[in-house]
């Protein structure tokens, strides 16, 4: 069981003595461009590089159908990464940006575009963000297979703040876009 860390536990930062929460964060990884799975690869490596950040498991990668996409959009490869963080939320969005922005993100306005590589915060402990440059818990995230489904293999008891158990959701959600991926598999460094 993967226990969510407790807020009131704090890392203390070793040059200014800062105390800072220790908080469980969900991110989901999708990608439909390019070298999909060297891109996903690659934003665990760059997560696990990136400092007051440590990955506690990362989730079996999944094929999935573009959802609400153009058309003629490719299949997606995703997974989630949890992770414990001292790094606030806002701070955390803007890694995971620089992180697509690497590895060649375009962002041309249009929604749910192809992509070669997709970074989404979708839980940080128990922050709510409802401004538009951050939702907390991910707004769509409760509808997405690709998203419930991976969190699931790796944290079944997980629960979306103000909104349910990941198991409970996953039941409500059509999966048949959805495709196990035993031949791949990501790596925690």
């Amino acid at each position: 069981m993967t226990e969510t860390p407790n807020p009131n536990i704090v890392d203390a930062d070793t040059l200014t003595g800062e105390m800072r929460p220790i908080r469980r964060a969900v991110l989901s990884l999708g990608s439909n461009l390019g070298e999909r799975l060297a891109s996903l690869q690659g934003a665990v490596n760059a997560l696990a590089d990136t400092p007051d950040v440590w990955i506690t498991e990362v989730s079996p990668v999944y094929e999935t159908e573009p959802v609400d996409s153009p058309e003629g959009s490719e299949k997606f490869l995703n997974a989630i990464v949890l992770l414990d963080t001292t790094l606030a939320a806002t701070r955390l969005l803007d890694r995971a940006h620089a992180i697509e922005d690497a590895f060649g993100r375009e962002r041309t306005g249009q929604a749910n575009a192809p992509r070669t590589l997709d970074v989404d915060l979708i839980v940080v402990g128990d922050r709510r963000g409802h401004d538009d440059a951050l939702r907390l818990p991910h707004p769509r995230a409760a509808e997405r297979a690709f998203v419930l489904q991976p969190w699931y293999d790796v944290e079944p008891d997980a629960v979306i703040p103000d909104t349910g158990a990941v198991a409970d959701l996953l039941e409500a959600v059509d999966r048949s876009g959805l495709t196990k991926r035993d031949d791949i598999a990501l790596q925690m460094q």
